[in-house]
Parts: C-alpha cells; sequence; structure tokens
C-alpha cells in the first residue's frame, strides 16, 4: 500500500480539472493572442477564468495576473514594491518561504532596500507589537511580507489585524496565500491588502500556473518582457489548459470549503489524536495543534531515535509519502529553517511534516500509524 500525506507540496488533480482542461490540449489550442478563431476561443477562456477567480476573492479582474507559480509571484511583488512603488524596507519573517526570503536578501545585498526581521513569538506567531514598532520606525516606505499560513508549522497569519496596521503606517502589504487558497475564505473587498498570490497545484490543480493579484492604481514594469501578454506585465504565451484548470480546482475548492475542511480537519485531528496516544513524547511545533491553524499541515516532532537522520527515508521505503518541510528546499540538508527559526529543530530527533487534503482517508492515517510505530522503536542499523 501507498499512502500520500504531502499534499503542502502538491496535491493530486482533481478528476473533473482534468476534464475542463482536456479542450483546451487538443481542439482549442490556438494561441490566445492570434486574431483568428482559434485564437479567439482561447482568449476568451482565459478571461472567463480571470472573472471566475476574481468572483471568488471579491476584487476585479484587471487585478488578477497570471503566473507559473506561487514563487514568481513573490518574486514579482517584491520587484514592484521596491523597484517601482519606492519602497525601501523589507520587513518580513524568518519562517517565510524561500521565494520571499532570498529575494529579499538578494534585494538588501544589491543595496536596493534594507531588510528587517519581525520577531517571532515562541509558538512561531508573528509577534504584532513588534510590527508595530517597525512599521512606526524611519528608513523610508515599508514593504511587509507574511504569508497567511506557514507551509510548515501551520501557524495563520490575522490577514485582517496586519492589513490595517500596514494601512495606518502607508506601508505595501504582502502576503502569500499559496497554502490558503481554495483552503480559507478570502474577501479583498475586506483586506487592505495590496497583494496576494497563489499557485494551482495547492488545491488540487495543475501544476506550473498561479496568479498574483494586484490591488487597482498600483503599476509595475514588465518582468519577462515579450509580446506584452497580462497586460504588459507578463510577455510569454499563456498557459492556456491550466490557466482553464486553475480557475476550475479554485471554483471547486471555494463551493465546497466547509465540507472539504471538516474532512481534512478531522483526518488531522484523528492522526493527532493516535500520535499522542501511541507515541510517548510526541511534539507538535508551532500552532498545529490549534484548530483555527491551517488544517491540512501536521509538523510532528518525535521522540530520540537511532534512526533520526533515516525517518523519512525508511518511511518512503514502508509507502508513506510525507516531507521534512517545504517541497522547495528538498535538496537542501541544513534542516527546516522554519523549526531553526522557532527553535524547534531538535539534534537527534525526526520532525516530519505530514500533509492532508479532501482525498485524505482515515485508511491512509492507519497505514501510517502502523509504520510510525514500527520505525520508532526500530534499532539503529549497524
Amino acid at each position: 500500500m501507498n499512502v500520500y500525506l504531502d499534499n503542502a507540496a502538491t496535491t493530486p488533480l482533481d478528476p473533473s480539472v482534468f476534464e475542463a482542461m482536456k479542450p483546451f490540449l487538443t481542439e482549442h489550442f490556438g494561441n490566445p493572442s492570434s486574431s483568428h478563431l482559434f485564437g479567439r476561443k482561447s482568449k476568451s477562456a482565459i478571461e472567463n477564468a480571470r472573472r471566475s477567480i476574481a468572483s471568488c476573492l471579491g476584487c476585479h479582474p484587471s487585478e488578477i495576473y497570471f503566473t507559473s507559480g506561487g514563487t514568481e509571484a513573490d518574486n514579482l511583488a517584491m520587484r514592484i514594491a521596491v523597484e517601482d512603488l519606492g519602497c525601501k524596507r523589507i520587513i518580513t519573517s524568518a519562517i517565510e518561504h524561500s521565494a520571499v526570503l532570498k529575494m529579499a536578501q538578494l534585494m538588501e545585498a544589491s543595496g536596493k532596500a534594507d531588510l528587517q526581521l519581525v520577531r517571532l513569538l515562541s509558538n512561531g506567531h508573528i509577534d504584532i507589537s513588534h510590527l508595530r514598532d517597525l512599521l512606526q520606525g524611519n528608513g523610508g516606505k515599508a514593504f511587509v511580507s507574511l504569508m497567511h499560513a506557514n507551509n510548515e508549522i501551520a501557524n495563520v497569519l490575522p490577514l485582517r489585524e496586519v492589513g490595517e496596521l500596514c494601512n495606518q503606517s502607508g506601508a505595501v502589504f504582502h502576503s502569500d496565500t499559496v497554502q490558503t487558497m481554495g483552503h480559507f475564505p478570502i474577501d479583498l473587498r475586506n483586506l487592505h491588502i495590496q497583494f496576494l498570490n497563489a499557485a494551482a497545484h495547492k488545491f488540487h490543480g495543475p501544476k506550473g500556473v498561479g496568479f498574483i493579484y494586484i490591488s487597482r492604481g498600483l503599476k509595475g514594469h514588465s518582468h519577462i518582457t515579450g509580446g506584452g501578454q497580462e497586460r504588459g506585465m507578463r510577455g510569454g504565451t499563456e498557459n492556456v489548459a491550466g490557466i482553464i484548470g486553475m480557475a476550475r480546482a479554485l471554483e471547486l475548492a471555494c463551493a465546497h470549503m466547509d465540507d472539504h475542511r471538516k474532512h481534512a480537519l478531522d483526518i488531522k485531528q484523528y492522526m493527532m489524536e493516535r500520535l499522542r496516544n501511541e507515541i510517548p513524547g510526541v511534539v507538535f511545533n508551532g500552532d498545529c495543534a490549534n484548530p483555527e491553524s491551517l488544517y491540512t499541515v501536521l509538523n510532528v516532532t518525535f521522540p530520540p531515535t537511532p534512526n533520526h537522520d533515516m525517518f523519512l527515508f525508511l518511511l518512503d521505503l514502508e509507502g508513506v509519502a510525507a516531507s521534512g518541510g517545504s517541497a522547495c528546499s528538498s535538496g537542501a540538508t541544513k534542516g527546516s529553517h522554519v523549526l531553526d527559526g522557532i527553535g524547534a529543530l531538535k539534534p537527534g530527533q525526526a520532525s516530519i511534516r505530514f500533509s492532508f487534503s479532501r482525498f485524505t482517508r482515515r485508511e491512509d492515517i492507519d497505514y501510517a500509524m502502523d509504520r510510525i510505530r514500527q520505525l520508532v522503536q526500530l534499532p539503529v542499523h549497524a
């Protein structure tokens, strides 16, 4: 049996999403920039998808720009803020996605902006009082980039509160919503936020496509120079089938959000209960145990075991797919920067992220728990 518990890395494609994409991989193959019937068909489908996504978020279609995914959108938001909007300070945290942290470090190294890190509380949440102090500090206009929910420890940022603080200080606010898009309701009419981004493959859409929301009135230069697609913001022929699939996936996610949340939360709580009862000394990292946290993610540190450094590999050999952190840092060998950032990286202990979706079953957890119990008790290899 093979069990997939790595949905924070990517989710399986919903069959109905695949059906929506198929015509645009076969008969409706026209280039959206072409003026003939074939091209107009593709262009119309793209604009319908844009309107559908905007409707889910409570924004205007002109505020949605299609990208290759969340990383590109993170980079784009920061480039526009610093290079076009005059932001001289970047305020973020040590546990953000690497697409934000590395870009911020690059901006600082090139002398374009100063990087400031907001303090973290012991459970990994942002220290709001310190954020307020940073926003009131000197050094020029600020760009604040804080993710809506952490992809490793499930902590959820109070978007409304942070947006209001940024608005009061005149800061530009960006939130990476890759993990929450389609899982949490987001109404941009009630939020002070200038940039927001998502990736389709995190909510049962296709890989290689995402979008960025850019509040009306903000304009940046094209970061991919070419044919002027996406209203001059991103040159290059659009991923038509991917865009169609993403819009369909988000429609389904938003329409059934409550049911999907109940299912995934039940799975998460079931696994937590079994871990507590069957693995003495297990620890849940960050705010994972909070029912209001990101219900698709559970980060677990296991008690000391001789095979801690092989735990994830051995779990995979037993047919259970999980991860040690962000999939975008899968080549890293020094451990999770998120757990290190909150002081939860423990020598001699394995920390594993399990993540769930509406397709995860209790039987999957039962199988995984059987294997986990065996590995915790496994003697060291000679």
